[in-house]
């Protein structure tokens, strides 16, 4: 017995970290690598995906990381495709991409939480790319998300804690953490401790408040609130963006019976980056991991949309971690070292008095004769649920503040009172002569820097020779083709459609421009693999418009029809990945970044203001001026028809210099009543995904004056035979291009016929049958016909995006009903088998092996 306690004293302590992988997740996640291993073994991390990131690039992210870190051993979870019944039956592997509340069979859900979060600048944009940085700086190792090789996170969570005693530190919303412990009840014993960073108890919003010596008419934002939610203040004073990011989850960790310390905004409001924090770490870089975090935490600075960012910006999640190692290494004999700590009797409010009316806010109660999870009926969980950032259940008349508590985690007495000990103050540097006003700020910085445990590699140093090279074709003397602008949404379909209209000659296709949307099969900051295949193309001339995310009329935050695509298996995690692919793609040069200028409307110069990535209407701008007297645009939509519906709507020219648009999409009904194919949506029987994502845009463009060829579902399900196209492709000579796209999709067709969960992947091979058509369709057997249709968009679920033949209507529209299908199969592998317009490095292999040796003379094109 002696020994067994001594070894298990000398063990290191186990920790398993649960985060959202926003930048201070990754200043916390730094902070715990550099930990002495003897005292402190991080055995896994898995990704909360219903908050700030976005699963597949959160997870590639997380891999680069640990592989600089050389750390390739720490288990990684995501996601999982798991569900809840209407009667709360928790199934194996549920992802945490939707709030407990919202969480069905699948992973299409509603984003009632998650809207609190901005889509773009700042928001799921800047941290899924990390504002740019991480493609620039990390290294680029063998670990991936692969499908259905990729570990769950309810599998590592069960593996990392049932092999022993395990510490879990939570810097996102609880939704995994609370389905492990829902689920596997049996396990909670070997968790020692909970830490989590989130809610505010006693805490005043430092932010937002008026200058003392303001001069000027002055209104108070969220000065003064409990919580943080900047988006949604007026509704919700009270919570902080991690709990509020699934208050249910969050009761389920708090009522668990497990310790728990937290960490609120009491304690991380005291704890700003101050310049003087600021400043000395832009002097400690010494490491690549150092060097990685300030070059983040710089770029939050410099696209801060005030001037208040030292006063507005916390040590949220890397004082969490602080907080936990000290409390792990000595509490028991000195306390802690860096937070003042106190035991307060708390709950999470998960809902509003009045409780037990329900109004058809709560998923938990409302048509349920026996609630969900066997709740009390009249219970604290029965009262009103706030349906988003804007709920009018949640507005005060005559008030800014709003009177919702959910995701409150506030102090009460009683029965649901919980005794957590609560960090309510950063704890000042003992060191009065330092110029780093907390103690905290001082072990960051030192252990950031420590030789010990440090990262290996940056990318520059990963390779030798590595160099950044832009390829761009001579096309002197070469007579150019239609002036065309392809608009995407990033769905595989897409990137195959992509790679057909760069082989197209210049002299037929003269690709000037691309748009991408980050409402429909991918997330805005995809836009990276389109970087890439340009680049494997040799294309680094075209620019990349990035166009916005949401749908045209409902506004700037939430996901309304998005919200129809999956999240996991088959849907939003394959598509920002390219099913695995992605990373076997060359890196391109150029990528998304959150660089910007005050010439743009931004608040500051970044450090690089020339590299800021174009939106789609500058891109369309830019075309459009270098247009001849005799020349117009061609346009092949195939996704949403968002992008184009703004230019139409902000450009009174925009008509007039656009030949003809072709717009892969839509479903008009036969004589065999077919159904569409928005399978998410069974109410909805007859329309099409791409003008389901935005109705209204597609009522714009189609019902407009221009000249459309709408190349509709029953067109592509003719282009949809995987076989064939296989078939052809391994017959056709054989490209890098070629050869990708074959990697592609067969892997495609494998996944549709093994996985119930891929079944629809024939959607996005009937995609590629637009660019098809307009580069081959005057040398294909084909028929057209003129149909009078409109667009129903009405905000009803149940018909949006219905294309309807209006017999009465004078609005016409050229619709592609029949085409040879063997002839358009051969000629899509010939196109791709063709030695012309090959690709100028295929892949990240031939790329990884140029940058290993010293350079010949760059290739000319």
């Amino acid at each position: 017995m002696v020994l067994a306690a001594a070894a298990d004293q000398a063990a290191p302590q186990r920790i398993l970290l649960d985060t959202d992988m926003d930048t201070d997740d990754l200043l916390a996640l730094m902070y715990i690598l550099k930990q002495n291993r003897s005292e402190f073994e991080l055995k896994a991390v898995t990704i909360n995906v219903n908050a700030w990131s976005d699963a597949g690039h959160a997870v590639n992210h997380l891999y680069d990381i640990l592989y600089m870190m050389g750390r390739d051993d720490i288990l990684v979870g995501i996601g999982g495709d798991g569900g809840i019944s209407d009667a709360g039956t928790i199934y194996p592997n549920v992802g945490g991409y939707l709030p407990l509340i919202d969480q069905g069979i699948t992973t299409v859900g509603d984003c009632r939480y998650r809207k609190a979060v901005p889509l773009e600048g700042g928001g799921r944009l800047d941290i899924d790319t990390n504002w740019g940085i991480r493609r620039s700086f990390l290294p680029q190792g063998n670990r991936r998300y692969i499908p259905f090789q990729q570990p769950t996170t309810q599998q590592v969570m069960i593996d990392t804690i049932s092999a022993g005693p395990t510490t879990v530190i939570l810097t996102g919303s609880h939704t995994n953490f609370a389905i492990f412990l829902m689920t596997y009840p049996h396990l909670k014993g070997n968790v020692k401790h909970i830490y989590t960073m989130g809610g505010g108890v006693r805490s005043k919003n430092p932010t937002g408040c008026c200058p003392k010596d303001v001069t000027t008419a002055c209104t108070p934002q969220q000065c003064g609130d409990i919580g943080n939610l900047f988006s949604s203040y007026s509704t919700n004073p009270y919570a902080e963006f991690n709990i509020f990011g699934d208050p249910f989850a969050a009761y389920q960790v708090f009522h668990s019976g497990i310790p728990i310390t937290l960490v609120p905004l009491d304690a991380t409001n005291t704890i700003p980056v101050n310049e003087e924090f600021f400043y000395a770490f832009q002097q400690h870089q010494s490491t690549f991991e150092a060097e990685y975090c300030f070059k983040s935490l710089k770029m939050a600075r410099d696209t801060w949309p005030d001037d208040q960012f030292h006063a507005s910006y916390f040590m949220w999640d890397s004082f969490t971690s602080g907080v936990a190692i000290s409390s792990m290494r000595n509490d028991k004999l000195h306390g802690n070292d860096f937070a003042e700590l106190e035991y307060m009797n708390i709950t999470v409010i998960t809902s509003n008095e009045p409780y037990g009316i329900y109004d058809g806010s709560n998923p938990l109660f409302d048509g349920h004769a026996v609630p969900k999870f066997g709740l009390k009926k009249g219970g604290v969980h029965s009262g009103h649920v706030q349906t988003g950032i804007i709920d009018g259940f949640c507005l005060i008349e005559g008030s800014r503040k709003g009177r919702c508590e959910d995701g409150y985690t506030k102090e009460i007495s009683g029965l649901e009172a919980v005794r957590v000990r609560v960090a309510t103050k950063a704890k000042s540097n003992v060191d009065k002569n330092s110029r780093l006003d907390r103690e905290f700020f001082k072990s960051f910085l030192e252990v950031l820097t420590l030789r010990d445990n440090t990262g290996h590699f940056d990318i520059t140093a990963q390779f030798p020779f590595y160099r950044e090279v832009l390829y761009k074709p001579n096309f002197v003397n070469k007579s150019r083709g239609k002036v065309t602008i392809f608009d995407m949404d990033m769905s595989a379909g897409d990137f195959v459609s992509l790679i057909y209209l760069l082989k197209a000659p210049v002299e037929e296709i003269d690709l000037k421009g691309i748009f991408v949307s980050g409402n429909g099969w991918a997330n805005a900051a995809t836009i990276d693999i389109v970087y890439d295949i340009l680049h494997m193309m040799g294309r680094d001339d075209i620019p990349v418009g990035r166009g916005t995310s949401t749908a045209l009329g409902t506004g700037i935050l939430g996901c309304k029809y998005v919200n129809a695509i999956p999240q996991g298996s088959g849907g939003l995690l394959d598509s920002d990945t390219l099913y695995g692919l992605a990373r076997s793609l060359p890196q391109s040069p150029r990528r998304y970044t959150a660089e910007n200028s005050v010439e743009h409307g931004a608040p500051r110069n970044t450090g690089n203001p020339e590299l800021r990535q174009p939106l789609a209407f500058e891109v369309w701008q830019s075309v459009k001026k270098q247009l001849d007297p005799s020349e117009k645009i061609t346009i092949l939509t195939n996704g949403p028809l968002t992008n184009l519906a703004n230019i139409v709507l902000s450009d009174r020219n925009a008509s007039s210099v656009i030949k003809s648009v072709y717009v892969v999409g839509g479903h008009i009904r036969d004589e065999n009543d077919s159904n569409g194919n928005v399978f998410t949506v069974p109410s909805n029987r007859y329309a099409e995904f791409n003008l389901f994502l935005d109705p209204l845009a597609a009522k714009v463009v189609l019902e407009s004056t221009m000249d459309i060829t709408l190349i509709p579902l029953s067109s592509q399900r003719k282009a949809s035979s995987f076989q064939t196209l296989l078939e052809s492709l391994e017959y056709a000579e054989n490209t890098p291009e070629s050869s990708f796209v074959l990697h592609l999709l067969s892997l495609l067709h494998d996944l549709q016929q093994k996985h119930q969960l891929y079944h629809h992947m024939g959607i996005f091979l009937g995609e590629l049958l637009g660019a098809v058509y307009l580069v081959e369709g005057s040398n294909m057997q084909h028929s057209l016909l003129l149909k009078p249709i409109s667009i129903i968009a009405d905000n009803t679920t149940s018909t949006d995006g219905q294309v309807v033949v209006d017999e009465q209507s004078a609005n016409l529209v050229k619709v592609l009903v029949d085409f040879d299908s063997d002839e358009y199969y051969s000629r899509v592998a010939n196109r791709l088998g063709n030695m012309e317009r090959s690709a100028v490095i295929g892949s990240f292999a031939e790329q990884r092996a140029s940058w290993s040796r010293q350079p010949d003379n760059l290739r000319v094109r």
